[in-house]
């Protein structure tokens, strides 16, 4: 008898950015829509169908944790956030090595325009451990990323500074199967003060 795995894929948001342009501001406790992003996130990805959900903290970790609302999630504090994105991939693929998921699905905080109907996407077209998604705009590649967990070792070797998963995706660009989102998000990242005219 085969075991059935209750949520073979889990949710990991991204969450530990000090947002070195935005004056230091923490990037998962900036409001949009009267909350902040990091529970936005979240949000999505349960409404998307994961009901595990693995949050990365970094700076303004504690803060955080007091002021979002993040019941049942499993916050994991990566240390090691100044770093950039690759450390923080890194210590949330670490944090479901001993669970039974199968899956990561990858969310950055700081992208409120990609809710759950991307991210739903996306984790549809899960098809084993061996699986490699990516949501695609206009054809270019983008998130949320799925990650089969085959590869999280592999991701976790090559992440490093800010650049994250990009050189491994590349290296298995023939592997990755692409998810056009355009329709339903809007991919711009939440880095300058410019940016903040995204949040509502």
């Amino acid at each position: 008898m085969t075991e059935q795995i209750e949520d073979p894929v889990a949710g990991l948001v991204l969450a530990a950015g000090g947002g070195r342009r935005l004056g230091g501001r923490p990037k998962a406790l900036l409001v949009h829509r009267g909350r902040p992003l990091v529970e936005h996130a979240v949000a999505a990805l349960r409404a998307a169908g994961c009901t595990r959900v693995h949050v990365v903290l970094g700076a303004g970790a504690g803060t955080v944790r007091e002021r979002a609302e993040l019941t049942g999630c499993v916050l994991v504090d990566n240390p090691e956030w100044e770093e950039g994105m690759g450390s923080s991939l890194r210590a949330g693929l670490a944090s479901l090595g001993p669970t039974d998921a199968r899956a990561a699905l990858v969310s950055l905080v700081d992208q409120p325009g990609v809710g759950a109907a991307a991210m739903g996407r996306v984790r549809a077209a899960w098809d084993g451990e061996d699986s490699l998604v990516a949501a695609s705009y206009d054809g270019v590649r983008g998130h949320p990323v799925l990650f089969g967990s085959a590869h999280w070792a592999g991701v976790a070797a090559s992440a490093r500074g800010d650049r994250g998963a990009r050189d491994y995706l590349r290296a298995h660009a023939a592997g990755v199967t692409l998810v056009e989102c355009g329709d339903v998000a809007e991919a711009h990242d939440i880095d300058t003060e410019a940016d903040l005219g995204h949040l509502e």
